[in-house]
């Protein structure tokens, strides 16, 4: 029992000596100043320690095992410096520095250890790697190599040309791309992957800039990110207080503005967060400088990605419905209700496009943290995602609004151009056409230069990292690039700008929401003067504004009742009149100057019966007849294909444009302190 115990104790003795030589070794186990980055293939002198005193002085980089430099190699040859020491095998020493420390010979030419010298190291060797815990390496398996029974190196591998005039093959140029270095390497697990290399990860801060520049850029994004945050919840605010007032087809404004909202949202928390989020913290104890964050395994990462890219598609995707809902009032003549009976299919189109391409980009692990803003998004490293994933849904929507916009503005100027309107109407046809214009610019033109930025910056991505790694590859110890013809680094204004039109898109909202009308609600709001029953009158009074209602009142109790079918807009077009109604134009045409005084003789002796129709009180003891005059509530559905009289049918001289101008009357631009 006691021999087993001394022998355990001087096990243990011999483990810990051990332990201590080969740290002590490890540390000296290369000539740091023989160590460089280079390009080329050149034979360099040996400064690994455990390879010196061979039958040869001289190796080449990188070695067998795919180790950049000597530095790399001794690393790597760190757990074998136990059993050399204790010279276990005589073999072992020769065939690791045949691995690690390879002879030099003319270029293309490479010596591998024979098979046999393989096998007889690690069998010498087995029992006294299991007690340190050392396992032999899969890359040097002896069945890689060849059957052969000779030492290394062979003659043969010694007889080298002599002649120093002939320097040809020992020096060759060649590309050996990107190597990661050790203080950018993270997990494989995580799944990181940094110019094409896996388990590999971008510094932070940022590679491209210096500390003053991101703190400067920070602020600069901060206080952007306030200014739109703001703009963007007034507009939503000044919906709350009246949601009847932003009805269809300017009601995606709303939601648009909301989108812009969040993305000011959270690029104000990337302000406030700074690094702690879009970078991950430093090791020193591993050699592990501060790297930027990709994938999914970081929540709070996670979150700000999926926040910031759903809102932005979203809010693309808002406009190109706006542009639609225009198109539709302009081009078709449809009416508010009628558009809004599509607001289901616009909803998940807004909110389901983005959604499908947020939960895509997860699946792909596609997350990469920006430590310019603090927060995360997507193609800040990776071209082809930022190709693919940014630049074409942006392009799209941009292709698609601008051509139903420009359709919408053509067929509104030709409605002012063709159609004899009253001068008050096409006063406010005119203006409603300048705010569809200048809303339009104010999106278009940050909205493009947001797509030039991504544009530019995908083009010259991989010359600014061709830059960057030449300029650092000394630094890393890492391979220096082959034959750079162009370098250049990115401008700190291509960026600011980039992230100034992101922010800006939103503000364009505020434009149409003001007007006198948003002053009163806010000021009534303030001074608590806003009635209970207010809703109810800015209903009576937009029915009263109804055309349809307005020709019911001189319809003739004697008049013939012609039915027909109003299609798919909510407003009466021409090409469904009938002969009849074309014989009564006339008649009509010269009661429509009486239009005005009869609503307003009328306004007071509303009546509204069970059934929702508003009918004048002076007439409730005529006959009851069906409700071929009424209008609708604003909130209800509009009834398509119902009976109609020949008074509903209005001239295309009088309600040709009505549609645009109950938009033009509710935008509130000639509104009066009565509103």
């Amino acid at each position: 029992m006691g021999h087993i115990v001394d022998l355990a104790l001087q096990k243990m003795w011999l483990f810990c000596a051990l332990l201590v030589l080969s740290q002590f070794t490890g540390s000296l186990g290369i000539h740091m100043d023989s160590v460089g980055s280079h390009s080329m293939f050149t034979c360099e002198s040996i400064g690994l320690r455990m390879c010196q005193d061979l039958p040869y002085n001289t190796t080449f980089m990188p070695n067998l095992l795919n180790h950049y430099d000597q530095q790399t190699a001794a690393l790597a040859m760190e757990p074998f410096h136990p059993m050399v020491n204790l010279q276990c095998s005589p073999d072992l020493r020769p065939f690791l520095c045949a691995l690690y420390a390879p002879v030099c010979m003319e270029y293309g030419r490479v010596s591998l250890p024979c098979r046999s010298l393989c096998t007889h190291a690690k069998r010498d060797c087995q029992k006294l790697m299991d007690m340190f815990g050392v396992t032999w390496p899969e890359e040097t398996e002896c069945s890689r190599f060849p059957d052969c029974d000779e030492s290394y190196p062979r003659a043969v591998d010694l007889l080298v040309d002599e002649d120093p005039t002939d320097q040809s093959s020992m020096s060759v140029q060649r590309d050996y791309g990107f190597w990661c270095p050790r203080e950018l390497k993270v997990e494989p697990e995580l799944g990181y992957m940094f110019l094409g290399v896996r388990d590999c990860s971008p510094p932070c801060p940022n590679m491209y800039f210096r500390r003053e520049e991101l703190t400067f850029a920070r602020y600069f994004i901060g206080v952007v990110s306030i200014v739109c945050l703001s703009a963007t919840l007034f507009t939503f605010l000044t919906f709350l207080l009246d949601v009847t007032r932003f009805r269809y087809p300017e009601r995606p404004i709303i939601f648009y503005a909301v989108c812009y909202m969040m993305v000011a949202l959270v690029f104000f928390l990337g302000f406030l967060l700074e690094d702690r989020v879009a970078c991950n913290a430093a090791s020193p104890s591993h050699y592990k400088t501060s790297t930027v964050t990709q994938g999914s395994h970081n929540k709070a990462c996670t979150l700000l990605f999926m926040v910031l890219y759903f809102f932005t598609m979203a809010g693309s995707v808002w406009w190109v419905i706006l542009t639609i809902t225009w198109f539709l009032a302009a081009v078709p003549k449809w009416g508010s209700e009628a558009i809004e009976k599509k607001a289901l299919l616009f909803h998940a189109s807004a909110w389901g496009i983005p959604g499908m391409l947020t939960i895509t980009l997860l699946a792909l692990n596609k997350i990469e943290g920006d430590n310019i803003s603090g927060v995360c998004f997507v193609g800040l490293y990776d071209v082809h995602t930022l190709r693919w994933f940014v630049l074409a849904p942006l392009c799209l929507d941009v292709l698609v609004g601008v051509s139903l916009l420009l359709a919408g503005i053509v067929a509104l100027n030709r409605v002012r151009m063709e159609i004899p309107l009253e001068k008050e109407n096409q006063d406010k046809l005119v203006k409603f056409m300048i705010r569809i214009g200048v809303f339009s610019v104010l999106y278009l033109v940050p909205l493009l230069t947001v797509v030039g930025c991504y544009l530019y910056e995908q083009t010259y991505r991989s010359i600014w990292e061709t830059t960057w790694v030449q300029e650092r590859c000394r630094d890393y110890h890492i391979p220096c690039p082959f034959q750079v013809e162009q370098t250049s680094r990115p401008d700190l204004v291509l960026f600011l700008m980039k992230y100034l039109m992101v922010l800006v898109v939103g503000i364009p909202s505020v434009f149409w929401v003001g007007s006198k009308k948003t002053c009163f609600e806010w000021a009534s709001f303030f001074h608590g003067r806003r009635r209970k029953d207010s809703g109810a009158v800015n209903e009576s009074r937009q029915v009263l504004q109804e055309p349809d209602f307005a020709q019911s009142l001189l319809r003739d109790p004697n008049t013939p009742i012609i039915r027909k079918s109003r299609g798919t807009s909510t407003q009466g077009t021409s090409t469904h009149a009938s002969s009849t109604h074309l014989a009564m134009l006339d008649d009509v045409r010269s009661k429509a100057s009486s239009v005005h005084s009869k609503m307003s003789s009328y306004h007071g002796s509303l009546h509204r019966s069970r059934d929702g129709r508003f009918t004048p009180s002076s007439h409730r003891g005529m006959e009851e007849r069906p409700a071929y005059g009424s209008m609708p509530r604003l909130n209800d559905q509009s009834r398509h294909g119902s009976a109609r009289d020949l008074s509903d049918a209005p001239a295309a001289s009088i309600t040709h444009a009505s549609s645009v101008n109950r938009l033009a009357e509710d935008d509130g631009t000639s509104a009066s302190p009565r509103d």
